[in-house]
């Protein structure tokens, strides 16, 4: 069962592979939790980790350009988001 959405042939979106999930699943539950909590802070370590792994994967592997371009700029937005937690 394929299921995508297509534009012009160009796969734009499909149900989530298992890094992508694992991180909607993490970031939904950070905030549950108050911020600055070990909880919290487990939970935005998990977004991180899974989004950084489905970027990778697109970025590698992706089925066209715009879903390579999808993952680099995933790559990007996790640099950033590190970077100015960590400031």
């Amino acid at each position: 069962m394929n299921s995508s959405l297509k534009v012009r042939g160009y796969t734009v979106a499909q149900f989530p592979n298992a890094p992508l999930a694992i991180a909607i699943l993490a970031a939904v539950a950070s905030r549950f939790f108050d911020e600055g909590s070990v909880a919290h802070g487990l939970s935005r370590a998990v977004f991180y980790a899974a989004l950084t792994i489905w970027a990778y994967m697109e970025l590698a592997d992706g089925v066209n350009l715009f879903r390579r371009v999808l993952g680099a700029l995933g790559i990007a937005f996790v640099l950033i988001s590190i970077t100015r937690d960590l400031s």
